[in-house]
């Protein structure tokens, strides 16, 4: 053995006697330790939705809305377009088809194997290979838990969809119990290297749209991305917008209605007299950012209300945007936000670009 073979060694020695000295609490310290220079896994999106990433694996991804409102047709879209890529804008990343696993715990087993037929398996072509389903509505809410666990564990899915969450406990607003399920999704999802899909009902309310009980807060704090939907009438759209992320902004709104066949087709952004809600309504705004025209009708005064949300900086993320701009106004619906931005980046008023995903905003040279 040469001097620096002597010298690897012994480092390598010592190493391992500093590590043996460490009490469990300090190697899990230095295990959870983040460093630039530490070798991470690459995150790994499922999906594209109008070409921007989405549904990583080892994530919790929330989809919500009110009850009938296509939470149900919009994750049995995901599932078709694990078969044949493309469904409306989603697209799959991976060019070899995705596992799934679809866990209902709401509807009754007719229902249930209805969609399978009549709205999957139409979509797939009939073509229904890697597609697991299971209904759990008759067992308790603690074996619906176990059995998760279980066939996650067994069917190695992709992607898994719970239908919903809620049942997955016996009282939403029981905050020990919402955060003991939340860490054991989030850890599912890590350890099983696949994307937990979690439907969630939003409160009762019209103008309400904050998940039920401390179940939701606690999935809207885990949560990588969440997607908000609703059924407009009376013209029975549907729409589908992501309201929260971790990472890439969609700032496009999906819109689909059902053709004859009960197949999804898109369709054109519906007339806003059908689709406004008491939230966009005068009353609710920020009346500092109003102008009022003289045959009565109102705006946005967009040039003053994004110049005071950027406040000064020169440049802003989406989400960031956002978020200033809801606040300031007093927009509470996000496709109505979108509409307003809209109408400031085509008036010029603001800048976009794009970095890589990720889109940036800047102010206009005034």
């Amino acid at each position: 053995m040469n001097n620096e073979e002597a010298k690897q060694l012994e480092g390598e020695l010592q190493s391992a006697n500093k590590t043996q000295s460490l009490s469990p609490m300090a190697l899990l310290l230095n295990q959870l330790r983040i460093t630039v220079d530490k070798q991470l896994p690459k995150m790994d999106f499922l999906f594209q939705l109008f070409g921007k990433p989405c549904f990583p694996r080892r994530e919790l991804v929330a989809v919500t809305g009110k009850a009938k409102s296509g939470k149900t047709f919009v994750t049995s879209m995901l599932i078709a377009c694990c078969v044949i890529r493309d469904v409306l804008q989603f697209h799959r990343s991976s060019e070899m088809p995705l596992k799934i696993l679809w866990y209902d715990t709401e509807q009754s087993d007719e229902s249930t194997q209805d969609i399978l037929k009549n709205r999957i398996r139409m979509m797939t072509q009939d073509n229904l290979q890697g597609i697991e389903v299971l209904n759990v509505r008759s067992v308790s809410w603690k074996d619906r838990r176990q059995l998760l666990l279980e066939a996650v564990s067994h069917y190695g899915p992709d992607l898994v969809i719970v239908d919903g969450i809620r049942d997955l406990v016996n009282d939403i607003n029981d905050g020990v119990l919402a955060q003991e399920v939340m860490e054991e999704l989030m850890h599912l999802a890590d350890d099983k290297k696949c994307c937990i899909v979690c439907i969630l009902h939003q409160n009762k309310g019209s103008e309400d749209h904050n998940l039920r009980g401390w179940i939701g807060t606690e999935l809207m704090n885990k949560a990588f991305e969440v997607y908000a939907c609703e059924k407009l009438m009376p013209q029975r759209i549907f729409k589908v917008e992501q309201t929260l992320t971790r990472k890439y902004d969609i700032e496009q709104t999906l819109y689909f209605e059902v053709d004859p066949e009960g197949l999804p087709r898109l369709t054109a952004v519906p007339m806003e007299s059908g689709s406004e809600s008491k939230s966009e309504r005068l009353p609710n705004l920020n009346r500092e950012y109003i102008v009022n025209e003289d045959d009565g009708s109102w705006r946005i005064d967009t040039k003053r209300l994004f110049l005071d949300a950027f406040n000064g900086s020169e440049e802003l993320s989406g989400s960031e945007m956002r978020s200033r701009v809801m606040q300031l106004s007093g927009i509470s619906v996000p496709y109505f936000y979108n509409r307003v931005l809209n109408e400031a980046v085509d008036s010029g008023h603001v800048l976009r670009s794009t970095n890589g995903h990720l889109t940036i905003y800047h102010p206009a040279p005034f």
